[in-house]
Formats: C-alpha cells, sequence, structure tokens
C-alpha cells in the first residue's frame, strides 16, 4: 500500500520581507486549494494512504474534507508547536511509518527543515514561500500525480528523481546544521527576525545553486556562474566595497547592487571557514546559526542531500511509457 506524506508549512509566505521588500502574502486558504488537488491527484494514480504534519490552520484537514477520494488521509500523531521543528519532526515520522514521497509546501526554509528530519525518502517541493529557489511552481494537480506515479512504482526512481548536494555547517569540525540553497555570513549578533534583507552586513556568500533567473541571495552567484541542482560543487563569493559589480534581484521587487570582491568554486569535500565571530549564518535565507567566539565554523559542500522528485521528467516518463492510460 502506497503512503505519501504531505507537509504543509501554514507559516510559509508571511515573514517581514512582505514589509521591507514587495513579496507576495500567500495565504493558507490557497494552500488547502492547492493540497485539495494535490489530494486528487494522488487519489487518481492509486495512492491509498496520505499522512500529514498537523498544523494550527489545519490545511490538509479542510482540504480533505471538501472532496470525495478513496484515499486515506489521516494526521501524524505528535504535538505541532508552530515553529521549524514541526516540519522536521513530521518528516521524521514520515520516514518511519514508510512513505515513499514526502510533498512539501513552503519555500527554501521548511524544505531545509523537512531533509533535517528525512534524508532517503524523495521530497516533491511545492514552492508557497519567499525568495524560492530548492522548490519550483508547479500546480497542484500536476504534483499529486508525479507525487503519486512515484510513490506507486509507476516511474523507475532513477529516471525522475535526482540526489541533491547539501551544504554542511561545521564546528569545530562536528556538523551542525545545514543548508540546500545558501549560506551567507551575516554580520549580526542575534537571529532576530530571520529573514536575510539587509545586503550591508553580508560579508561571505556559499552557493549550492546559482541561476541568473532566480531569486534571493542564490541571484547574486547567479550573475557570475550558474551551479545546477544536480551540479556536485558550490561557488563561495566574498562581498565587500570593490571587485566586480552584481545588480541582483535578492528580495521580490529589491535590486541590490553589490560588490564581489573574491569568488571561486568549491568542490564537493572542501572546507571555507567563516572569518568573522561572533556572528550569524543565514541558511536558506532565513538567519539561524549562531557562530560563537572561539568555536572554529566551517562550511562544506557534501552529496548526500535530499533526494529530489523531477515533476517534468516524472510526467514525461508517464507519458512516453503510456502508464496513465492504463490506469484505472
Amino acid at each position: 500500500m502506497a503512503l505519501v506524506g504531505i507537509i504543509a508549512n501554514p507559516a510559509s509566505g508571511k515573514d517581514i520581507r512582505r514589509l521591507v521588500a514587495h513579496g507576495s502574502v500567500f495565504d493558507n486558504q490557497e494552500k488547502v486549494r492547492i493540497v485539495r488537488r494535490i489530494l486528487l491527484g494522488l487519489s487518481e494514480m492509486g495512492v491509498d494512504r496520505v499522512c500529514f504534519m498537523p498544523d494550527y490552520y489545519g490545511i490538509v484537514g479542510r482540504a480533505s474534507g471538501e472532496i470525495e477520494i478513496d484515499t486515506h488521509v489521516f494526521p501524524l500523531e505528535f504535538t505541532a508547536i508552530g515553529e521549524q521543528e514541526d516540519s522536521t519532526v513530521a518528516a521524521r515520522l514520515m520516514e518511519a511509518h514508510g512513505a515513499a514521497c514526502i510533498i512539501v509546501l513552503g519555500g527554501d526554509g521548511t524544505n531545509r527543515a523537512v531533509a533535517k528530519g528525512s534524508g532517503s525518502v524523495p521530497i516533491l517541493p511545492v514552492s508557497t514561500g519567499t525568495n524560492n529557489v530548492f522548490p519550483s511552481m508547479v500546480e497542484g494537480t500536476i504534483a499529486g500525480m508525479a507525487g503519486g506515479l512515484v510513490a506507486c512504482d509507476r516511474v523507475a526512481p532513477e529516471e525522475c528523481t535526482f540526489r541533491s548536494t547539501k551544504i554542511e555547517v561545521l564546528e569545530d569540525g562536528e556538523e551542525k546544521d545545514l543548508a540546500l540553497v545558501d549560506v551567507v555570513v551575516y554580520d549580526d549578533i542575534f537571529t532576530g527576525s530571520r529573514a536575510i534583507w539587509d545586503m550591508g552586513k553580508v560579508s561571505q556568500v556559499f552557493l549550492n545553486r546559482a541561476s541568473a533567473d532566480c531569486i534571493g541571495l542564490s541571484s547574486i552567484g547567479g550573475q557570475i556562474r550558474c551551479i545546477d541542482p544536480e551540479e556536485p560543487r558550490a561557488l563561495y563569493l566574498e562581498l565587500g566595497e570593490e571587485g566586480q559589480r552584481v545588480v541582483a534581484a535578492v528580495a521580490p521587487g529589491l535590486i541590490e547592487k553589490v560588490f564581489v570582491r573574491h569568488q571561486r568554486v568549491v568542490e564537493v569535500g572542501e572546507e571555507i571557514e567563516v572569518s568573522s565571530s561572533p556572528c550569524v549564518l543565514g541558511l536558506d535565507g532565513e538567519r539561524d546559526f549562531e557562530v560563537s567566539p572561539g568555536k572554529r565554523t566551517t562550511l562544506r559542500v557534501v552529496k548526500d542531500g535530499p533526494r529530489v522528485v523531477d515533476v517534468s521528467r516524472t510526467m514525461k516518463a508517464a507519458m512516453q511509457t503510456g502508464i496513465l492510460s492504463s490506469i484505472k
């Protein structure tokens, strides 16, 4: 019996960047509508069971209560506290329950939290956050169909998923945290409102992904060199008052001019030392790790990040094999 997990973050799309930039507010009722379509897609592909992360708005519960499907939809048994850790706990429980795929509604930060909880279950990321690089904009019905095809083994996993790299945060050689997209050194001593928006305080940038057409901190690197999702390397940048001038969209409607005084490609296994102490590290767009004086903090790109469902490849594989025409 195929089991799919759904983690819908009720807080994604509502952070401080709505005040300091011009991002759209992604309300929870819209997430309910997306999940409703995901559930319909999963059911049509033959998924028997769906477990979901409980949340204060009841996103998945509301969505499932308004449609008639044969799929059994049930919440995970834990008390959600309304924090990032909920997604990590939910992913860990979904892996333990034997989920074949986890569909995530959220931004880069939500997917990072999910990756911290589950390292083996394929993630299908649906963008509902702010500066999204890891997840993509995909219609809910298609996301449900693709997730169902993967979960029910109707497509070959090696054709439709890929292993992402990740960035490890090491303190005195011990892994303490991770990022899926970027790590920035932020010259402050408090996590505060978490979101990274003042570029004047950013001194170092470590990018696991970079593209000229993305938004957020990765867009800075994207103007210098593209790093594809499956590429086993990262891009390291030092910002300063002199160097290569880069114009980048660091947040919705917020275009900044920064100077890159040093850049280099970092291969798997290489470590970059954080030059400031004390400071705060922004992980996937959120200030989340405080660097303590006297501690040696380094960043390292590794291969064993989460496995990611490529929706386009999945649907193309289904077309080529004709599997959809055989589904009753």
